[in-house]
């Protein structure tokens, strides 16, 4: 009997820090890498809170010299990488530091991208594209959700499509991965949810992923847990250091495992929501969850019971199907309990945008060729598509 072959790759940054105080290891980790002049990546609203100072102190303290882009949005953009990119070449830098969250990170891997490869960001939109290293890189995390940090994946705005593009490629993983839950103390409530929330979709996509393994499978299910215990704690008091240090933890584990295990149609869809609306990507996948895992669920039936049980819920005496129909409903009460709107319309009306019914077909037709989609556990036709983003309104 023939046996095929079947190959699973893990990737994890070389060094992670963790813990109280990591921050203070910066310009001693950096140069480490090799790095003397660091670009230092992040968003106006993480300067304005005083956090890239504390950042740029401790090089000062140092003495390392250093260059700011803080131009980055939170959908980050073509146009963001290569602003950064000049800023990177005219200051002569010869390395990153990117700070704040996803959008923070995935900006500076698409610098670091071009940087080291040439050509423009569009160029590296899909699997393994790059073939030269990026430049020393450090990534320092002060949100607890996308794991960019640590991952392999960046995903950019292409403006002129407005489509959003996933890049997957083992060369943007950061050198160090640095998560201080002290950088995460000013974090507002809303933003700890969805947060909260987009580690949550990483976490049970990965599960129920094609491509998981006993070694995602392990990262997920801790992760799912650690968010049951710390993610309303966390939104009810930013200042609860244990909740925050305990979802460092939590959105770290479900990067593990979805930088390995990849994603499914919750990120495909809510790719597009992203890049044709420009909405927050934790609170669309928040939204989108419940309904692709209802479509999901007979693929993946004690999956869902299992993950309801990582939620805290009592499935004793309960069938394996009305347990996993239970799992659904815990993460629908969790999104409720920590503020994300009910539906898509009501959260475009919430960052003054229309979502609307006649957008569905271009969206969908962008969702199923999205790279997420591919471990999706099951098949979605257009019509599904359309089905779910309309149940989701």
């Amino acid at each position: 009997m023939a046996i095929q072959e079947q190959v699973y790759g893990f990737f994890i940054p070389s060094v992670t820090l963790i813990g109280i105080g990591a921050a203070r290891e910066i310009p001693a980790r950096i140069q480490s890498l090799g790095g003397r002049k660091p670009l230092i990546v992040t968003d106006k609203g993480i300067t304005g809170a005083g956090i890239t100072k504390q950042i740029t102190d401790l090089c000062d303290g140092a003495g390392m010299e250093y260059a700011i882009y803080d131009k980055t949005v939170p959908n980050p953009t073509d146009i963001n990488v290569h602003e950064g990119i000049d800023v990177y070449k005219r200051n002569g830098c010869d390395s990153l530091i990117t700070l704040g969250g996803g959008s923070s990170h995935d900006c500076g891997k698409g610098i670091g991208l071009v940087v080291a490869n040439g050509g423009r960001i569009n160029d590296y939109e899909g699997v393994d594209k790059a073939t030269k290293p990026m430049p020393p890189y450090i990534a320092v995390n002060t949100t607890a959700g996308t794991a960019s940090e640590m991952t392999r994946f960046a995903v950019i705005t292409d403006t002129r499509r407005r489509v959003k593009m996933a890049i997957a490629d083992w060369r943007v993983t950061p050198g160090i991965a640095l998560d201080d839950p002290m950088l995460m103390m000013g974090m507002p409530p809303a933003l700890t949810a969805a947060t909260g929330m987009d580690a949550l979709t990483h976490s049970v996509e990965a599960y129920v992923s094609t491509a998981a393994t006993p070694l995602t499978d392990s990262a997920a299910e801790k992760s799912i847990q650690l968010i049951s215990q710390h993610l309303r704690p966390a939104v009810a008091n930013g200042s609860d250091i244990n909740a925050r240090e305990g979802m460092c933890y939590a959105q770290y584990l479900g990067g593990m495992a979805f930088n390995n295990a990849s994603l499914g149609h919750v990120h495909a869809m809510a790719h597009q929501l992203g890049g044709f609306y420009d909405l927050p990507h934790g609170e669309c996948n928040a939204i989108l969850l419940p309904h692709v895992s209802r479509f999901n669920l007979i693929a993946k039936v004690a999956r869902y019971a299992k993950i309801a049980e990582l939620l805290g819920e009592d499935i004793k005496g309960l069938s394996q199907r009305d347990a996993a129909e239970l799992a659904i409903e815990s993460i629908e009460q969790l999104s409720q309990d920590v503020g994300i709107p009910a539906g898509l319309v009501e959260l475009g009306r919430r960052y003054g945008k229309d979502v609307e019914e006649k957008d569905i077909d271009i969206m969908t037709v962008n969702a199923q060729k999205d790279i997420c989609g591919l471990t999706n556990p099951r098949c979605l036709r257009d019509s599904d598509v359309k089905e779910i983003y309309r149940a989701a309104l």
